[in-house]
């Protein structure tokens, strides 16, 4: 993780995310986050999100633009009221406070996400409930 020099200055990190811990998300989704504050980082939010087979991630927005790169697998970006197919390399830029989520196609495969958020301080407001809540806040207390 973060490395601070005897400087107190702060290191680049190496993150390996089959050692860090998962965050349980429901219907067989798993995230790990990767880039937070925790490993040093004041601009941005990076992780990983594994969709189960057959399962979508519920419709929500964010306060800040994200970014998502597809690593396997196949399925649906679903992003405002256009459905997008995306496979393995496929990236999508997403505006702040645009409703989206991706859904995965296959019945027997995870698809495997990499995303990136604008910024450190990024919430995630749920379309059903309207409830917002950090982003890290979610991953700090159900990671496992």
């Amino acid at each position: 993780m973060t490395v601070i020099s005897e400087k107190g200055a702060l290191q680049a990190a190496i993150l390996r995310p089959d050692e860090l811990p998962s965050v349980d998300r429901g219907g067989g989704n798993r995230t790990i986050p990767l880039v937070t504050r925790a490993t040093g980082s004041d601009q941005m939010l990076t992780g990983m999100t594994m969709i189960g087979p057959g399962s979508a991630i519920p419709w929500h927005f964010h306060n800040c633009e994200e970014t998502v790169l597809v690593l396997e697998g196949e399925g649906f970006a679903e992003i405002g009221e256009d459905v997008h197919p995306v496979r393995a390399r496929d990236v999508s830029w997403i505006p702040r406070n645009m409703p989206h989520r991706f859904r995965n196609a296959a019945k027997d495969k995870p698809l495997k996400i990499f995303w990136v958020y604008a910024s450190v301080d990024a919430t995630r407001t749920m379309v059903e409930t309207s409830e917002t809540h950090p982003v890290s806040a979610e991953h700090a207390r159900k990671s496992t």
